[in-house]
């Protein structure tokens, strides 16, 4: 795999991880403050997982991307 696409997938990896927080986070919350924190953490994460998952397909279709090793 190219290291561009070893770089995408940290990023999808990492956004899974940044959703996963904001969840656990907002339950364990006990103020508004950590609601807006965690908010803005798990809209940044879709965000970046949309635009990783665009450019991934990109790739995919540039015949780049190696589907064995994902």
């Amino acid at each position: 795999m190219k290291p561009c696409d070893k770089n995408i997938v940290k990023t999808l990896k990492l956004a899974d991880a940044m959703i996963d927080l904001a969840n656990r986070g907002d339950i364990d919350r006990e103020d508004v403050g950590c609601g807006i924190l965690y908010g803005t953490m798990r809209d940044a994460a879709y965000k970046l997982k949309l635009l990783a998952e665009n450019e991934k397909e990109k790739h995919i279709k540039k015949g780049w991307w190696n589907r064995d090793r994902e």
